[in-house]
């Protein structure tokens, strides 16, 4: 009898003892944090921090309206247990101007976004987030979001933005897509899905609508760019066949774009150069005739 109720106080105090853990341990959500344990979250992330980029717009006839956010925001969750950062909460104040015309779409003016992500930043900065990476989840914000990197260097500034493009994703072997017009709500987005909320999936659905190229301006020169190009290969606002999505694809995908935003974590904590050269730009940008020419070799 002794025996047995040592061994059923052992198994309490684990129970507890895994319970103080739990409490202890700090979430990654900037939203989930209480206001002492935000301090002791930018330090423990060394005042690194991610704000995942998604978007609201259709995707295709079977995922939800925010699964670029929601990919994004998981791929973000699972690098933090790797390489400990700070989340900002759901960001989706991107640029989707070519889906205005579907279902759900929400599109805000480009003076809105530009202003909205740099006075989300400054935020970030003034709550200790120094080193800021933007995880971009939505192919339309591609040409953004360098510009807004791009654009910090007009003004000085006390912290340093990076960005982790939709090419940053790895795929490294792996499973084959079979896809060939995978560009938007196919295979590859529908795989992803299917591990990050596979509840919103509907398969049954994939087909009801056409995601083949229309090919509507293929008389144009190739090196030609016209906004409206998305539209005139893919109305629907679909690009491919969802139908051949699979979760094998998807954890595989999902594996390897958690393992790039977790070794930019780590390499963002790591840099001790940006900001110093950052400073060193803006103090020569103020006394432009004064900047030592020629520059420095090494």
């Amino acid at each position: 009898m002794s025996r047995a109720k040592n061994v059923l106080t052992l198994f309490f105090a684990v129970l507890v003892s895994a319970s103080l853990f739990a409490q202890n341990e700090l979430p990654a959500r900037w939203e989930e944090l209480t206001g002492p344990d935000f301090v002791k979250a930018i330090q423990k992330a060394q005042g690194t921090c991610m704000l995942p980029f998604g978007i609201i717009e259709k995707h295709g006839p079977h995922l939800p309206l925010g699964t670029d956010l929601i990919d994004v925001r998981y791929a973000t969750d699972q690098a933090a247990k790797q390489e400990y950062a700070v989340i900002f909460p759901p960001y989706y104040f991107g640029q989707i101007f070519e889906a205005r015309h579907q279902p759900g779409t929400v599109a805000y003016s480009l003076q809105l976004q530009l202003q909205l992500l740099q006075e989300t930043t400054n935020e970030m900065s003034r709550n200790g987030c120094k080193k800021i990476l933007i995880v971009n989840g939505h192919g339309g914000n591609e040409s953004l979001l360098p510009l807004f990197a791009q654009s910090q260097l007009a003004s000085k500034r006390d912290y340093v933005v990076y960005v982790l493009g939709i090419g940053g994703r790895r795929r490294e072997g792996g499973p084959a897509v079979r896809d060939k017009l995978d560009m938007h709500a196919g295979e590859s987005e529908t795989s992803t899905m299917l591990i990050a909320a596979p509840n919103l999936v509907h398969m049954d659905r994939a087909k009801d609508q056409s995601g083949a190229d229309q090919a509507r301006l293929s008389a144009l020169p190739e090196n030609l760019y016209t906004g409206i190009w998305w539209y005139a290969r893919f109305p629907n606002h679909y690009s491919g066949d969802g139908s051949l999505g699979n979760r094998a694809l998807g954890e595989f995908d999902m594996k390897q774009w958690i393992a790039a935003i977790a070794d930019s974590v780590k390499g963002i904590k790591a840099d001790q150069t940006s900001l110093k050269l950052q400073n060193e730009f803006f103090e020569q940008a103020e006394h432009p005739l004064d900047t030592p020419q020629p520059l420095p070799t090494k």
